[in-house]
């Protein structure tokens, strides 16, 4: 049986967080922007560190798995 859960929520994750799809956070002209398209240095390191955290809680402390069978 494979474990598919940590797996799953990393490219959820790493879909919705990509700078500039959604949100993004620093942005290049104001704090905060949405659907811009656009991305910058710091951006990817904060949505890097905001994936990692959300990441380590969905799997770690929360113990999510979604199990398949043959």
């Amino acid at each position: 049986m494979a474990d598919w859960g940590p797996v799953l929520i990393g490219v959820v994750l790493f879909i919705l967080l990509q700078p500039g799809l959604l949100f993004q956070f620093p942005g290049n002209s104001k704090q905060l922007e949405f659907g811009s398209m656009k991305t910058n240095g710091k951006s990817i390191a904060v949505h890097t560190l905001i994936f990692f955290v959300l990441y380590a809680i969905f799997v770690l402390a929360l113990h999510i798995h979604i199990y398949t069978g043959n």
